[in-house]
């Protein structure tokens, strides 16, 4: 070993002898280097950027003075003292009183790009994660693979990937992207459960514009290639806040509605609330339009169904035809799937039914009950369906409500036409109890429809007006006769049919009978739908 090598190794080591104070007072600088191991020009970057620290982001993340680091004095052997923490701070805390492991991107150490300990960091806390059961969140603002450590970086990033698969179904998985994110600093949060971002300062791509333009010419900015609001169109962002505080406010929320772990139930919060129909019950009773063609707004009928009208909706950027997120009934967390007739009448297409499909599979891995309020007219036809692919992705909707052996109840609201009233939550697909408002249209196709087909012939040779008559009367005798929720009702395809106002006390009443519902099936995996 040379000299230079001897004092460059002593330089980055503990003093092997001294007092008690001194080994005190080193330890003490080593920790107060790790704070900042990028140095004073790093920290000026990254306030003139507007940049919260890591630590910053982590104390937004956690219940005040719960914080426990891990790994601060973690650094590439023979690296520098900036070299601390490799880009990464890690750790956990507690989250309304529970545990939850957090890592998160420190962009003043090679720009928070992943090296081998930033690997071993983030993999060794998903384990932790795992073997202990808790959520595990993910702060990103990252290039990506560190260049200059080749092939280690790509390796450390395929290590991490594989541990997303350890905690997938066991425990909640969250990324919050902040910053320019590219490469495996997006494939990773592609695979965790919710990914959310803030407007102006999120970016993800696979590839950045800088290196684009570089290598195939493409000249594009990073608001055109990547932004948050892009991204949450995309169906890639789950929720776009305003800033970093909202968005861990977010964060901090959806957690509330999960559970720890699938071996455990979410936090009961305020359970018995009213349990008398209410004047905002009985107002369900004049809600709903006369006309059927009329729309109006899911989130009314939402926030009068669940526990102090919350409703922490997930996606709402991403086929807004659809509306998931998570509300409580009696104190406990549901998942909820709602047609929202604002939005293309709430038609079911491609998008809609894939946002669906995973948020139900999400739902049945952490054992939230689902409740699926129905108001559709049915599957979007065309061509422009057809190229996407609609029959095979679409089709997952079905498998996965069929999956799923959570607690499910479907409330039919007003129309249910079609291939539409099967995938939302019939009875025949395995929902356990089916409930209908006296507003509900049950039916193959609506009334309109169903004239033009069905008078076709009949018509023939009529002068116009006695062609519009006969149509009329049939769409006034089909909506009287066929398409109503008591033929359901007599075959027993519908439980009950009920008033608008006394549905929150229904569904209440439902899933305190399912709450111990459980079913048994033959294990085996599952090629339709993998994991």
């Amino acid at each position: 070993m040379t000299e230079s090598t001897v004092s460059e190794t002593a330089g980055t080591q503990a003093p092997a002898t001294g007092t008690t104070a001194e080994k005190l007072a080193d330890l003490r600088e080593k920790l107060e280097s790790a704070k900042e191991p990028g140095g004073e020009k790093a920290i000026a970057k990254r306030e003139a950027k507007g940049i919260c620290s890591p630590r910053e982001r982590l104390m937004m993340l956690f219940d005040p003075g719960t914080f426990v680091e891990i790994g601060a004095l973690a650094k590439m052997p023979g690296a520098a003292h900036s070299g601390y923490g490799d880009g990464v701070v890690t750790g956990h805390g507690l989250v309304h009183g529970r545990p939850v492991a957090a890592f998160s991107h420190d962009q003043t150490v090679f720009g928070g790009t992943v090296g081998e300990m930033f690997g071993r960091k983030v993999s060794a806390l998903m384990e932790w994660a795992g073997k202990i059961g808790c959520p595990m969140v993910g702060i990103n603002d990252s290039a990506g693979a560190r260049i200059q450590d080749a092939v280690t970086s790509l390796a450390w990033y395929a290590e991490m990937g594989r541990r997303n698969l350890l905690l997938s179904g066991l425990a909640p998985q969250v990324s919050v992207i902040l910053g320019k994110c590219a490469g495996g600093a997006v494939y990773t949060p592609a695979n965790t459960d919710i990914l959310v971002a803030v407007e102006d300062k999120s970016y993800m791509f696979v590839t950045g514009p800088d290196v684009l333009k570089q290598v195939n010419g493409e000249d594009i900015s990073a608001e055109d290639l990547g932004s948050a609001h892009n991204q949450a169109r995309w169906g890639n962002i789950h929720h776009v806040a305003q800033d970093e505080k909202s968005a861990f406010d977010w964060v901090r929320e959806y957690l509330q509605y999960m559970p720890s772990s699938a071996y455990e139930q979410p936090p009961v919060i305020n359970p018995g609330l009213e349990p008398e129909i209410t004047d905002s019950d009985l107002s369900l009773n004049a809600f709903m339009p006369d006309n059927d063609n009329a729309g109006y707004d899911m989130h009314d009928i939402i926030i009068k169904l669940f526990d102090d009208g919350a409703f922490h909706e997930v996606g709402e950027l991403f086929a807004p035809n659809i509306l998931t997120g998570y509300a409580r009934v009696d104190g406990r967390s549901v998942g909820v799937v709602a047609n929202q007739p604002n939005v293309m009448s709430g038609v079911l297409d491609t998008d809609s039914s894939e946002k669906a499909t995973r948020f139900v599979r999400i739902c049945n891995a952490f054992r939230i009950p689902l409740i699926f309020l129905v108001d559709t007219p049915g599957i979007l036809p065309g061509l422009a369906e057809e190229q996407k692919g609609t029959i095979r992705r679409s089709g997952k909707f079905l498998y996965a409500y069929v999956e799923a052996d959570v607690p499910k109840v479907t409330v039919v609201l007003r129309k249910a036409y079609g291939g539409a009233y099967a995938v939302m939550g019939c009875k025949q697909l395995g929902a356990d109890i089916n409930l209908a408002w006296p507003s509900a249209k049950i039916a193959v196709m609506g009334a309109e429809s169903a004239a033009a087909v069905l008078t076709r012939r009949q018509t023939d040779g009529m002068s116009a007006a006695e062609a519009d008559k006969v149509r009329r009367d049939f769409i006034d005798f089909y909506n009287t006769m066929m398409a109503t929720p008591y033929l359901a009702a007599e075959r027993g395809y519908i439980d009950a049919v009920i008033e608008p106002a006394e549905t929150r006390l229904q569904l209440r009443k439902a899933l305190a009978q399912l709450r111990d519902k459980t079913e048994y099936r033959t294990p085996r995996k599952h090629y339709l739908m993998p994991i």
